[in-house]
């Protein structure tokens, strides 16, 4: 079904409640229960119920996995917030919080990402067995449930909402994976295309990875500070990175020393992908919910939409994507990022008409039943909602856009820079003559990845102003000539890339950029002063490790100066190029330190020695037969 403007226009405006108010709302309306769960091998999980004082029916249950605590704990402390966001706690769901296997007041022993077991034999368990086993104790153990289960969660607990529908209970009625975790080599949180996502892989599992001594409350600081505001230099001055074991105590992380005996895509990583197993799940709604800026867990939600479509055609499976950060889609009313400003109130609308509707339809089943689209994307560039019948659209038409370098030098020799700007040309016609463009590219002075200054991975950097980088020598950028029409991107981007090297291997990093025209209006969030006129607002970027450019488990070195093929897939975008602005494509070969620096040797990046950092001169292949590019699906 479509999603129409007319169910947007009809929203309630709601009064949320907040702080002390929500709290005594909740004692006043639920009872908590805490209880330790039996699983099938003995082991008890933590588990929080709130059920409603009062029904007129009997009510589902909502319920909520976690890594992250299920606290307040103790019978008589209660929670500010139940469900997804707080409204609803109005909603009259029997509210289940539980704390998974190995954390904090669970018992048994904590995996990351804990692969699924098919075929299991006796004894067995995975996060499927203990969902299955959950629900069933709850079934029979908690009064006045109707015998419908949801499942709901946000980044890790997305993930075992994933999870539960690998094999799921037959009481399992609806699920809402957002922002799930699939798989985190190829694409979500800890690596992209084989590259190390650094300060947001360290950063947090100095704290969520230290080791416990059986159930507890509080794991206490992670085991290092940073010292300063500033991520670039601190990143910079660690050196290589088995440094971290030793100058910032990583060695007491026990996940952290995993993850560095496995820098390539082997079993370790392979046996954790979701979207593989996702074959079972025809008889259970999903409500699959992402962020097109979400810094973290971009790629879980497109891969697990596209992986159930694939394995069960005919599911009741939904895709929300809107202009969020991670998360954010639960809170606020959603017509802002950084900034960049639109009218619709997108938070509201997911909210409003999508996720409470969705869950209050199949778990309630006292509604007619919503109308939500296969698709449901959001377009910041148009200021609307699109709605698909399938993702990707099948009307979407492939468009390549060729770059093609300046030829005429300027005062300075440089035939990259015409006039005083360093931009080449960017054309849906590709040139017959081949020409190429050289760059030296440092791992001592890398590319930065955002203009502010952060000890982590700033969640705006995928929609900054890309202008702080754009004049730098290592950075290649293309543009088209001021669009004459509107130009909507809708699917998948890709690059394909034509190189050389000096060294063994490389990083390239292409980013797809909306330029806006000098005259736009001042309207930023963050106020006034800050100049939108020629504003360069990444859409998408995204990295590649050169030593996997045939095979992510068995990389290979570059051969100095040989022309080689680089094809990057970058995650869907829904977007329009508006009338007046211009696209624009970034390459470069460092992005720090969003991404560990590449040698540009071919070695094991997670125990080399400094000596291994050098630099080397990239080149850029174009026109001829040497055709690189960027595709991109262009809705006529």
């Amino acid at each position: 079904m479509r999603l129409t403007a007319a169910l947007f226009g009809t929203i309630s405006l709601l009064v949320p409640l907040t702080g002390s108010a929500q709290i005594e709302y909740v004692r006043e309306h639920y009872v908590k229960q805490e209880v330790a769960i039996p699983m099938r091998d003995g082991v008890k999980l933590f588990t929080s119920i709130y059920s409603p004082k009062s029904s007129a029916k009997p009510a589902p249950f909502l319920m909520m996995r976690t890594p992250y605590s299920c606290s307040p704990y103790g019978s008589d402390v209660y929670r500010g917030s139940l469900g997804p966001e707080s409204e609803f706690v109005k909603e009259g769901y029997i509210f289940v919080y539980q704390d998974v296997r190995g954390r904090y007041m669970s018992e048994g022993d904590f995996h990351w990402m804990n692969p699924f077991i098919p075929n299991k034999k006796l004894g067995q368990v995975d996060e499927s067995t203990d969902t299955f086993d959950t629900i069933e104790w709850l079934l029979k153990n908690v009064p006045s449930n109707n015998g419908r289960v949801g499942v709901y969660g946000t980044s890790f607990p997305g993930h075992y909402a994933a999870q539960c529908l690998l094999d799921p209970h037959p009481a399992l009625k609806a699920a809402s994976p957002q922002a799930p975790m699939v798989d985190n080599w190829l694409g979500d949180d800890m690596h992209h295309n084989g590259a190390f996502f650094l300060p947001h892989a360290m950063n947090f599992i100095a704290g969520f990875g230290k080791v416990r001594q059986g159930p507890t409350q509080n794991y206490g600081p992670g085991v290092f500070s940073h010292g300063t505001p500033d991520g670039y230099r601190f990143f910079l001055e660690l050196g290589p990175l088995k440094n971290a074991l030793t100058k910032y105590n990583m060695e007491q992380i026990p996940l952290w020393k995993e993850w560095m005996k496995h820098g390539d895509y082997d079993e370790y990583w392979q046996a954790q992908n979701v979207s593989q197993n996702l074959k079972n799940a025809s008889k259970v709604a999903i409500l699959t919910v992402g962020g097109f800026w979400d810094a973290e867990d971009l790629y879980g939600p497109l891969d697990m939409y596209k992986a159930i479509e694939r394995n069960t055609p005919n599911n009741d499976s939904k895709l929300v994507m809107g202009p969020w950060y991670h998360g954010s889609w639960n809170g606020g009313p959603g017509d802002s990022l950084h900034d960049i400003r639109w009218n619709t109130k997108c938070g509201e609308d997911f909210r409003n008409t999508l996720q409470r509707p969705f869950f209050r339809y199949y778990l309630w089943q006292d509604v007619s039943k919503p109308e939500i689209a296969d698709a449901t994307m959001f377009d910041v560039g148009a200021d609307k909602w699109r709605s698909f019948f399938q993702w990707p659209p099948r009307e979407a038409v492939t468009v390549s856009f060729w770059p093609k370098a300046r030829t005429e030098p300027n005062e300075f020799g440089d035939p990259r820079t015409v006039s005083g700007t360093t931009v080449g040309a960017l054309d849906t016609v590709k040139s017959a003559t081949a020409s190429s463009i050289e760059w030296i590219s440092d791992p001592f002075k890398p590319v930065p990845c955002s203009n502010s200054i952060s000890v982590g991975m700033p969640r705006s950097y995928m929609i900054e102003d890309q202008r702080f980088v754009w004049g730098r020598p290592d950075v290649l950028s293309f543009e088209t000539p001021t669009l004459s029409q509107d130009l909507t991107v809708a699917g998948p981007v890709k690059a394909t890339l034509f190189v050389s090297t000096t060294g063994t291997d490389a990083d390239f990093v292409v980013k797809v950029i909306d330029v806006y025209p000098g005259n736009a209006p001042n309207n930023s969030p963050r106020g006034p002063d800050v100049p939108m006129g020629g504003y360069q607002m990444m859409v998408r970027g995204e990295p590649f490790r050169a030593k996997y450019r045939n095979s992510w488990s068995k990389p290979s070195p570059m051969a100095p100066g040989k022309l080689e093929k680089v094809e990057i897939t970058m995650p869907d975008i829904c977007y329009t190029f508006k009338a007046g602005h211009k696209l624009m494509v970034q390459v470069q070969s460092s992005w720090f330190p969003l991404i560990d620096r590449n040698p540009q040797t071919f070695t094991d990046i997670f125990s080399c020695d400094a000596s291994a950092f050098r630099s080397a001169k990239h080149r850029l292949f174009m026109g001829g037969k040497t055709d690189s590019r960027v595709s991109l699906a262009i809705l006529k």
